[in-house]
């Protein structure tokens, strides 16, 4: 496949490292406020633009969001190295005898994980994936192994469509949306904001149901064609062990930690607290990223058993939550430099003026997907762009369920080209990018015309 080796080579010569494109996108913003935006009057104008960025890195709303988000990758990494996830990836795996029936195994369940959960979604699949081939290794039959990588990857074109997705859960929470948009706009449409946009309207809208049902069946259906023509790839590789190695000998203070009354039993309070606090919440379909991160919590804890098995699982997953630590910050600066200089306004003037109802959500899709492939976060991405897509939606008539969703599309689709949020399951499989892109650009592509088509239908 030309094109995608086209592709891999531009981004091996012009792409740099995701710490790299928040720094260049930072100074890109900079000079753009300066060239485009007016000085205030009492500041020298590059100055001011500094003081902005300084505002939007320490913004406390955006750095609690930041906690947030690392959460729910850290726990749902911590769940899939627990005992209970590994045995069920087991005997999924016991299921398949080929590529073609392995892709279709693989991709329906990572979907549907990462539907709860991206970062679980991420780690399931990446595990999977690689248990198919030493499945395949010990029972003789023959796989595309990075088909089947590329079948563990597809949570991530679905996942900001699902429960743990930046937008919709932000937007879930009392005030949200008046926080992000203070100071942007016209005070008049600010106030026809609401308090929050519940997951009734978002994550489990009808719309959104039916746009995740028919991915549910197209994108298997596709993996599973694509399984019945491609070649078989040999594989070597060593047992991947998940299994956390207790000490051999516990005394004192450390019973505790290896006790599974304590471990267990904690799990079952934080569970307990959980249903108790938040059962109106549930009924009513309003969940946040406290609400879910405060779930995962217990259940990790339940699933692990003790505190020692926790804590090893969480020495092994933090790594994956360093990028979110330190990019995050920058994104929030290009943030408060878009809000505080006005580009903001002229940006989404912009938008007004060539989009219409019906089309602003198109728009919002595919700029959100370019905009992911160099900010390959949905969070730091919803940071910058959701104020242009609200202020956007808000001018032209547009429900703002359905804009934050095109938005959440588009941010999701260009995972499968923009390969950030792969390297882990790269890790864990010891696939190369260069050897799923061929397949991951295809199932974006089929992917692209479910959401559009959903998009002009609903």
């Amino acid at each position: 496949m030309k094109i995608t080796k086209a592709i891999e080579a531009v981004f091996n010569k012009c792409l740099p490292s995701p710490f790299g494109i928040a720094v260049v996108l930072t100074v890109v913003t900079m000079l753009m406020a300066l060239l485009f935006t007016k000085a205030p009057a009492s500041e020298t104008h590059i100055l001011a633009i500094l003081s902005y960025w300084e505002h939007g890195i320490w913004n406390e709303g955006l750095l609690v969001f930041a906690y947030q988000m690392m959460l729910i990758l850290v726990l749902g990494h911590i769940l899939v190295l627990s005992s209970p996830v590994n045995a069920l990836i087991v005997k999924l795996t016991n299921l398949v005898s080929n590529t073609s029936n392995a892709v279709l195994l693989i991709s329906v369940a990572t979907m549907l994980v990462s539907f709860f959960n991206w970062g679980l979604g991420l780690i399931f699949g990446a595990i999977m994936a690689r248990k198919v081939a030493e499945a395949a290794q010990e029972r003789g039959f023959a796989i595309n192994y990075p088909l089947v990588g590329a079948a563990g990857y597809i949570g991530l074109m679905v996942w900001h469509g699902g429960m743990s997705g930046s937008a919709p859960l932000k937007v879930g929470e009392m005030g949200h949306l008046a926080g992000l948009m203070a100071g942007v706009g016209d005070s008049r449409l600010a106030s026809q904001l609401p308090d929050f946009i519940g997951f009734d309207e978002t994550i489990f809208s009808v719309s959104n149901l039916v746009i995740f049902g028919v991915l549910l069946v197209v994108l298997p259906a596709f993996l599973y064609f694509l399984g019945k023509r491609v070649g078989t790839t040999p594989t070597t590789l060593p047992v991947y062990n998940t299994n956390v190695i207790q000490s051999e000998k516990v005394v004192g203070a450390d019973k505790i930690d290896h006790s599974k009354l304590f471990g267990i039993g904690f799990g079952s309070i934080v569970l307990i607290a959980f249903f108790y606090q938040y059962f109106t919440n549930l009924q009513q379909l309003v969940i946040t990223p406290n609400m879910l991160n405060f779930f995962m919590l217990g259940l990790a804890l339940l699933f692990h058993g003790s505190f020692s098995n926790f804590m090893s699982a969480l020495h092994e997953a933090i790594t994956g939550a360093s990028g979110i630590l330190i990019q995050f910050p920058l994104y929030f600066g290009i943030m408060g430099i878009m809000r505080d200089s006005g580009m903001i306004i002229q940006i989404s003037d912009f938008f007004v003026s060539i989009a219409t109802e019906t089309t602003l959500p198109i728009f919002s899709f595919f700029s959100a997907g370019l905009v992911n492939i160099f900010v390959p976060s949905g969070g730091g991405q919803w940071a910058v762009q959701g104020p242009i897509i609200v202020e956007s939606a808000l001018k032209l008539g547009v429900p703002l369920p359905k804009a934050i969703m095109a938005l959440a599309y588009g941010d999701q689709i260009t995972n499968m080209l923009q390969p950030f949020w792969a390297l882990p399951l790269l890790g864990i499989t010891k696939l190369k990018a260069k050897e799923i892109l061929p397949y991951t650009l295809l199932l974006m592509l089929v992917g692209s015309a479910v959401f559009l088509m959903g998009l002009l239908l609903f």
